[in-house]
């Protein structure tokens, strides 16, 4: 008889974004005539810019061409691409990023959960609390989280670093020593980031303990504050100990259209084996590419029209955060993030539990919301909104919510 991945019997209910899809879809169903305003999750309401439909539309007129068509392209990406992305990316900032240490993809998410696979699954996972839960899922799939344990709400093997107001939204070094340690900056989803000290802290302890530096960097566009880094290769020293994760997701509006990339740098090697080539081999053997239409359009991000037309869309998505943060924190609540970061991280009133908040906010103020225990043990007692909606939806979800 064949055998199954029993791990997968051990994750915990269904995905945190699934489960508020069905409470969601239940409220509705019941209250057909409730304009519901959606502030969970992070997906993008903003149309993608002319300059990449433009783009996207070219490359769809390769593809009709006998001269210009486009079959099976390479796995790590387009040389066009990677090396824009080498040059504007990094290079504009001081940093010195090889185009073949750039790996195009679908999207960070799979990327995040993919990397899996040139690990070895006795590794010790280290991960911020709240977190974003596919660090933890897909290392449970892969047998690397231990027991899920339903009374605290954790897993056995997976280190969790509280990442709350009481420590500046700073993960503590650990004494013992982890083998993969997820960092997210700016995060998810508390909104906040990570000093240029405090990264240079975790750099040296990968280095010396021979660890690996998983870095989330999806939401770096959203920076406004000059001292933040925007990559964790900013940092000396992390080229021999990280992997960072980029998407064109949340800064140019490609949830639907799936692109991202990842940097593997040459440098990094564990085992005696370079991890740039194990991800290449692992890429050439189990993904084909990411679209040529796709990356055309992904491509056009990086001109000055695309450039342009893509940060007025990011600031449109700002000017909601400081909406929420204002109007919250107007009304008493304790909020954090929202600044370079797309999300509002906001304290319960009275000791909520965060489900129960996420309850009151969609019965009585049709407001949809993201609740912080599905992030981690730590996450109780918060709630996470979003400002990828539409302007005034925003403007009149906080008047509901300032009203209640």
């Amino acid at each position: 008889m064949v055998e199954i991945n029993e791990n997968y019997a051990k994750l915990p209910g269904s995905y945190l974004f699934s489960e508020i899809a069905r409470r969601t879809a239940a409220f509705s169903e019941a209250h057909p005539e409730a304009k519901l305003i959606k502030m969970g999750i992070g997906d993008v309401t903003r149309p993608l810019a002319p300059a990449v439909i433009d783009a996207m539309h070219a490359a769809v007129d390769d593809l009709a061409g006998f001269d210009t068509f486009a079959g099976y392209g390479p796995e790590q990406g387009y040389n066009w691409l990677r090396d824009v992305i080498a040059e504007q990316d990094f290079a504009a900032r001081g940093v010195d990023i090889a185009p073949d240490e750039i790996f195009i993809s679908d999207g960070a998410k799979s990327d995040c959960g993919n990397i899996g696979d040139i690990l070895g699954p006795h590794n010790k996972i280290a991960v911020c609390d709240p977190v974003y839960p596919v660090y933890v899922d897909t290392n449970a799939m892969a047998g690397r989280a231990g027991e899920w344990s339903e009374a605290t709400q954790s897993w056995t093997n997976i280190h969790y670093m509280p990442t709350t107001a009481e420590n500046g939204f700073t993960p503590a070094i650990p004494d013992e020593t982890v083998d993969v340690i997820y960092l997210c900056s700016p995060n998810n989803p508390t909104g906040t980031v990570l000093s240029r000290d405090a990264l240079q802290a975790w750099v040296d302890y990968a280095n010396e303990r021979g660890s690996l530096i998983m870095f989330d960097a999806a939401y770096e566009r959203f920076i406004v504050e000059e001292d933040v880094p925007h990559s964790i290769f900013e940092i000396a020293g992390a080229k021999t100990c990280a992997i960072e994760f980029r998407s064109f997701s949340k800064t140019a509006g490609f949830t639907g259209a799936r692109c991202g990339y990842t940097v593997v740098p040459k440098a990094l090697e564990r085992g005696g084996m370079s991890l740039n080539a194990m991800w290449n081999r692992r890429q050439t053997t189990k993904f084909n590419g990411a679209s040529y239409v796709i990356q055309r359009g992904a491509a056009a991000v990086y001109t000055p029209e695309g450039a342009r037309q893509v940060e007025e869309t990011i600031e449109y998505y700002r000017a909601n955060a400081r909406v929420i943060k204002d109007a919250l924190t107007e009304a008493g609540f304790a909020v954090y993030g929202a600044v370079n970061s797309p999300y509002a991280w906001v304290k319960t009133p009275d000791d909520m539990g965060s489900w129960d908040f996420f309850t009151l906010l969609l019965e009585k103020a049709n407001v949809i919301t993201t609740p912080g225990a599905g992030f981690g043990p730590a996450g109780e007692g918060y709630v996470r909104l979003t400002a990828f909606g539409d302007a005034a939806a925003t403007r009149e979800a906080m008047e509901r919510i300032k009203g209640l």
